[in-house]
């Protein structure tokens, strides 16, 4: 896709949290840079970005910043430059905005939140802001079940009437939320307080939308909040399937596969796109990897191993026999012979001993060892007791 001439031609982005929903995914990497198909996270943040013509970034860090400073760099590498302002307690949404308020210029801005993967149409987001000639305007996407998000009403002209908080069990219907990407004017800045705790969605939106001056733009452009374990494995899938515009995709191209130069797969494996292998991965005989895979740089797979709708990180050891389905097992640790790790979260360097069966939503804090055939899962029917 080309580079579009920008409206707006700076973002902050707010990667300050510490991605306690994601652990232990998080528990020793900082949630924007989490491993995504072999790229931090918010790169793909960084992408659409510059793919809309955005020529720089500020991150509004806090937790872990040196990491996330070391895996982004100045952003040359995604087509624009960043920088970094670092928090040295939590500032809340709007707070830590204004705390990137001295690396902007005096022209509108993107905001995304750090968690959100997207390719939102930032051009036609940033036109409909301008047209409108308001203050700020809203990403709105559409869901089916919302209620764990803030929905946001809206009238004919786009104008934001109402914010409904978490509606509860009792709302039924699709409905328009917050999808935590934004346009603000600077003078927005002038209505946040620096330096302490202040929140954009309830400090600063319901004055603007009070004001008449806030707007909703609703779309179906791709949208996903990856803060859960759940959610960062089925947003791997929509990147290996392609339902969401990305650099994956376009290295993938139509056979959806991408086998890294220096990937060893064995004549006798088999790799079932979707599937993504990594530089320096090795796949055994016998072995299957596939579909909806991503095996990380200088993984192993065993003989005859299955990996399926799975997503294994760098220098993960999965042995001979193991299946591992439905699952994340984080960087550096290994899956002895003979595992079966089925809907399971398996921490940073693990040690799984041969013949365990993790299932059932089981999470390995990082650096747990298990000696062999120590965890066995068994479901009790009607029919008796089964594995």
């Amino acid at each position: 896709m080309s580079v579009q001439r920008p409206l707006c031609h700076q973002a902050v982005i707010l990667v300050g949290g510490e991605g306690t929903r994601l652990r232990p995914i998080t528990s020793r990497v900082p949630k924007p840079v989490v491993p995504m198909v072999e790229r931090p996270f918010v790169g793909y943040i960084l992408e659409n970005l510059a793919r809309h013509g955005v020529r720089r970034a500020v991150f509004s860090t806090g937790h872990l910043a040196d990491a996330i400073k070391q895996a982004v760099g100045d952003g040359s590498r995604y087509g624009l430059r960043v920088t970094y302002v670092v928090e040295d307690e939590p500032l809340g949404t709007a707070g830590a905005i204004k705390h990137a308020e001295g690396d902007l210029d005096d022209g509108c801005f993107f905001a995304f939140n750090g968690d959100v993967l997207t390719d939102v149409d930032l051009t036609a987001l940033a036109a409909f802001h301008r047209d409108k000639g308001g203050m700020g305007t809203i990403y709105l996407t559409p869901v089916d079940d919302p209620r764990a998000y803030g929905l946001v009403q809206i009238d004919e002209a786009g104008r934001v009437k109402e914010f409904l908080e978490k509606p509860g069990a009792d709302y039924v219907g699709r409905a328009l939320i917050n999808a935590g990407v934004y346009v603000l004017e600077p003078a927005v800045l002038e209505m946040i307080p620096a330096g302490r705790m202040f929140s954009i969605e309830r400090g600063v939106f319901p004055r603007l939308a009070q004001s008449g001056s806030l707007y909703g733009f609703p779309t179906s452009d791709y949208w996903r909040d990856i803060g859960t374990p759940d959610s960062y494995l089925r947003a791997h899938f929509d990147i290996l399937e392609r339902a969401v515009v990305t650099s994956v995709a376009e290295v993938m191209g139509d056979s959806y596969m991408y086998v890294a130069p220096g990937a060893r797969v064995d004549e006798r494996a088999r790799i079932v796109p979707p599937a993504y292998l990594a530089a320096d991965v090795t796949i055994a005989g016998g072995a299957q990897v596939g579909p909806l895979a991503v095996v990380g740089a200088g993984s192993q797979v065993g003989e005859g191993a299955l990996v399926s709708e799975a997503v294994v990180q760098e220098g993960v050891s999965i042995g001979a026999h193991a299946t591992v389905q439905r699952s994340v097992v984080v960087r550096y640790s290994s899956i002895g012979a003979g595992c079966l790790v089925k809907e399971a979260l398996v921490g940073e360097g693990c040690r799984v001993g041969v013949g365990n069966e993790l299932a059932h939503g089981i999470s390995l804090a990082p650096g747990t060892a298990l000696p062999d055939g120590s965890v066995v899962f068994r479901d009790i029917g009607d029919g008796g007791e089964s594995r």
